[in-house]
């Protein structure tokens, strides 16, 4: 069994092209894929909370040295782990928001970027604990111009920020589809899907 988990986080419950992309690529996962079982998180629908003082607290205290209100203060963060433990294959379905991710999805990645269960310190270096895994992130930008060599490439601060994280967290085996130009006229939009779902084929062909 292939375990998927898939998080959402546009703002959008409709009308939103990161999230259709993101179904066509979980469509065709579902066909290449046997026997997969999907988990999500959609984080417009159901937020997470951000991070507290407790929180913090309770990433860096020894596990003998826990108290109850540390605990209950963590056990969010417990379980979203477990999820992303669980999963061999992560979705990503990301919208810029002012050249960076949704506030939503930063406060899911404060909940699962942790020390000792995501990855390692030993002092002198870092190290992924979640290896092993394969992840597909969908970047959905409003206008064009923000991939590699376009005009507004430095003010995407969506896919290298992923990328770095993604690896920090231990998963190499990364793939980017992005859409641009999502506010533009229905002809340039609608061809502009149909060719991430092209190379989301490709992706999956060349697998």
């Amino acid at each position: 069994m292939t375990r998927i988990l898939r998080i959402d986080s546009s703002a959008r419950d409709s009308g939103s092209i990161s999230r259709l992309v993101g179904d066509h690529l979980e469509a065709r996962l579902v066909t290449t894929l046997p026997d997969t079982r999907i988990a999500r998180r959609d984080l417009a629908s159901t937020p997470l909370p951000h991070i507290s003082n407790p929180t913090i607290t309770g990433y860096y205290t020894p596990a003998d040295q826990m108290t109850a209100e540390l605990h209950d203060a963590t056990a969010l963060s417990d379980e979203l782990i477990q999820e992303l433990r669980s999963a061999e294959v992560l979705i990503l379905t990301v919208p810029m928001y002012n050249f960076s991710i949704p506030s939503a999805l930063k406060a899911w990645i404060d909940q699962v970027v942790r020390i000792g269960h995501t990855f390692s310190y030993d002092g002198v270096r870092f190290s992924g604990l979640l290896t092993g895994k394969r992840a597909y992130v969908i970047c959905a930008y409003g206008a064009s111009g923000y991939a590699a060599g376009g005009a507004f490439s430095a003010a995407n601060f969506v896919d290298p920020y992923l990328r770095f994280l993604l690896s920090f967290l231990g998963i190499e085996d990364v793939t980017f589809v992005a859409v641009e130009a999502t506010t533009a006229g229905e002809a340039t939009l609608a061809a502009n899907v149909d060719a991430a779902k092209r190379a989301i084929n490709s992706a999956l062909e060349a697998a």
